[in-house]
């Protein structure tokens, strides 16, 4: 019997909360020390992303560049150590 080729298919996700940090308050150390600043980090720059895409209308292919741009904005606001 002969395998059939894997379909791609989209992915889909649960739309994420857009919230955007007003200043570097929102990335200082948490209160729970099981989560870490990369985490936080992380989930800022994950918002931030998605942000974006809504913003540009919800079009698909620029994932990579949305991630990136929402980075190099967070992490602009991350005081220096």
């Amino acid at each position: 019997m002969k395998a059939q080729p894997a379909q791609e298919r989209s992915v889909k996700t649960r739309p994420v909360v857009a919230v955007r940090a007003k200043s570097s308050a929102a990335l200082t150390a948490p209160s729970n020390p099981s989560v870490s600043v990369c985490d936080d980090l992380q989930v800022l720059i994950a918002k931030r992303a998605h942000e974006l895409y809504v913003d540009r209308g919800c079009r698909d292919g620029r994932a990579l560049d949305d991630w990136l741009e929402a980075e190099r904005e967070v992490l602009s606001q991350v005081p220096p150590v």
